[in-house]
């Protein structure tokens, strides 16, 4: 069974970012921002809170320090410091989450570590170690370094889909630096594609095979809500 999740909680303060309570009805799991990149105490326990009222599974959603590039400013952290990071985050989260009578379900990456853990063994495996103790699954693409690190350390793994982002030739994904109304029938074309034949398009048209558990969209665009929706709806179709 394909589960949607979806990156949730990046507010900070009186900054409001996403509409959370727009899709969470829709999700199945949601990856809660952890502080570095977005989020701050109060903001993690509302968001926990709202997740569970509507029955969604929580992970941690850790990342690089850096609050003011959101996240999306590679920086290189040994690989002992990024272990460490990632250990402080998730653990934020599940601390609020056993306050609450409930406990973790997966970790997600955030950002640019996210393709830079893909790319590189070494900051694949240090997220991994952070993982580990906490027996959960990480998520992550499949045939990348998400996946060996998580298998060289015996960390469960779970594969994503983005249906609201492109692919780039070598199978990378492109992250816009800002987010624009996401086009429906583009993101409805890649998800019906990815669930019927396990293949996407690249930007240079060369189809490229994929393999995944979990489907993933973002809060940011304008139009997160009416993604959210349509996403549960083919997802569901498909099951």
């Amino acid at each position: 069974m394909v589960t949607l999740n979806c990156d949730m909680g990046e507010s900070f303060g009186n900054w409001r970012f996403g509409d959370d309570a727009g899709i969470m009805p829709h999700i199945d799991c949601a990856n809660i921002a952890c502080g570095f990149h977005a989020s701050d105490p109060w903001t993690m326990l509302k968001t926990v809170r709202l997740a569970l009222a509507h029955g969604v599974k929580v992970g941690a959603h850790p990342s690089l320090p850096d609050k003011e590039g959101f996240g999306r400013r590679e920086m290189k952290l040994q690989p002992e410091e990024l272990t460490a990071a990632f250990l402080y985050q998730i653990g934020a989260l599940t601390g609020m989450l056993a306050a609450e009578g409930s406990e973790l379900t997966h970790v997600k990456p955030h950002g640019i570590v996210y393709g830079m853990a893909a790319r590189d063994k070494d900051t694949a495996l240090a997220i991994a170690a952070a993982v580990k103790p906490f027996g959960v699954p990480l998520f992550g693409m499949a045939g990348t370094h998400h996946e060996t690190a998580a298998a060289e350390l015996g960390v469960e793994f779970v594969g994503e889909f983005f249906p609201d982002l492109t692919y780039a030739p070598d199978g990378g994904l492109i992250i816009p630096r800002v987010q624009s109304a996401i086009d429906l029938g583009q993101a409805e074309e890649r998800i019906s594609r990815a669930l019927t034949r396990n293949e996407f398009v690249a930007t240079d048209g060369t189809v490229r095979k994929v393999s995944f558990g979990t489907v993933c969209i973002h809060s940011d665009p304008p139009n997160a809500r009416d993604v959210a929706a349509l996403m549960r709806q083919i997802i569901d179709k498909h099951a």
